[in-house]
């Protein structure tokens, strides 16, 4: 039997489909394993009509998918099925080399930076936030002490220790760009500080296009100073849309008011440039559509790049039997800000580094073909 190769426009609805609806697997399945932690979490990463993607596989809804794959073949490939319809083939990319190296005192490279998507390496340098430990205060999607827990990570990751593992990364295994998050240490510089030291000495040792990713610091001056030690794109995630609902799902993170990020925005466009900064919209938390388009409007205005991405619930988090958007929610949303992206000629190719240049945790790209 001849398996059909799928194309561009059936990619890009099987893409909305499977992570919104998540994939089943079995116990063989290869590929690279994101479950817990710092988003994206309890994923795998999969290639499909050419697009490498993050899709849910750890979940409570992927356990029901209509999706599943088979066992890979020595290459990867693996037969995609639908309510047991063979769909296509997909690919499950093998381990990175970079993984399977340690540092001097035997920590795990994988346990330093993860690679996300094609080509996008990933880290959270302090694995620990002011908020998490209360559930009166913490984003209740958050995870990010999960992976600790579990001794997938470790609590901070030095300068050295990061700018060695990038410099791996990017020999062995080609990697493009480099994505440094953080939890939020403080509600001064919220981040920014220990991502500058980390961006100095990664741009030190390796010439790799870096995002770092914090809550809007309280001076902004610091867009300026994370842009002078070589972060070429920022993101501060909103998460949801309005006030409301980001009260609602993440309490402490909401004391910082979508009208305190739209001023930070305006700060750090004319730094970093239009189109190099960047928000997480996690659509399917209570936004309407029309709630998430109406913000996109004005962060596109401002000439920031409005990354929407389908709300995927942790195992262990109050919003675990949350459910996800589902598939036509997605489409009413990002056929529209693909249009709205297209108009203003803003496109993920464009961006230096970050999610938005990686894509694979959003169909999004494609409907700004």
């Amino acid at each position: 039997m001849t398996i059909p190769t799928l194309g561009t426009l059936s990619g890009r609805k099987l893409v909305t489909d499977l992570q919104s609806f998540g994939l089943k697997i079995g116990a063989q399945t290869g590929g690279i394993a994101r479950k817990g932690g710092a988003g994206p979490s309890d994923h795998k990463t999969i290639t499909i009509a050419g697009q490498t993607v993050m899709v849910p596989v750890y979940t409570s809804g992927a356990r029901h998918s209509p999706f599943q794959a088979s066992p890979p073949d020595q290459h990867g490939a693996s037969t995609l099925l639908r309510d047991g319809q063979t769909l296509g083939t997909i690919h499950f990319p093998a381990a990175p080399r970079f993984y399977g190296l340690s540092t001097a005192d035997g920590i795990p490279y994988w346990k330093i930076a993860l690679l996300h998507g094609r080509d996008t390496l990933a880290t959270t340098v302090h694995q620990t936030c002011i908020r998490y430990a209360d559930r009166r205060t913490s984003c209740q999607f958050c995870a990010i002490g999960q992976s600790l827990e579990a001794d997938r990570t470790i609590a901070y990751k030095t300068p050295a220790q990061l700018a060695e593992v990038a410099k791996a990364a990017v020999e062995l295994d080609g990697v493009r760009d480099m994505v440094l998050t953080t939890g939020t240490p403080n509600v001064v510089d919220r981040g920014a500080a220990v991502l500058a030291e980390s961006a100095r000495a990664i741009r030190a040792a390796v010439d790799l296009p870096l995002q770092v990713q914090c809550e809007p610091p309280r001076d902004h001056g610091w867009f300026q100073r994370l842009r002078d030690a070589g972060a070429d794109s920022l993101g501060m995630h909103l998460e949801a849309a309005t006030q409301a609902v980001r009260e609602k799902i993440m309490p402490g993170k909401a004391t910082v008011s979508v009208d305190r990020y739209m001023d930070a925005f305006a700060s750090a466009v004319p730094i970093f440039g239009r189109g190099q900064v960047n928000t997480y919209i996690l659509a399917g938390l209570g936004d309407s559509a029309a709630d998430i388009l109406a913000l996109a409007e004005r962060l596109i205005a401002l000439g920031v790049y409005p990354f929407v991405v389908p709300f995927v619930p942790i195992s262990g988090t109050p919003l675990e039997n949350h459910a996800p958007p589902s598939a036509d929610f997605m489409k009413s949303v990002l056929a529209p800000l693909g249009r709205m992206l297209r108009e203003a000629n803003m496109k993920s190719t464009d961006i230096r580094a970050g999610c938005g240049r990686c894509g694979a945790c959003s169909s999004l790209s494609t409907y700004e073909q």
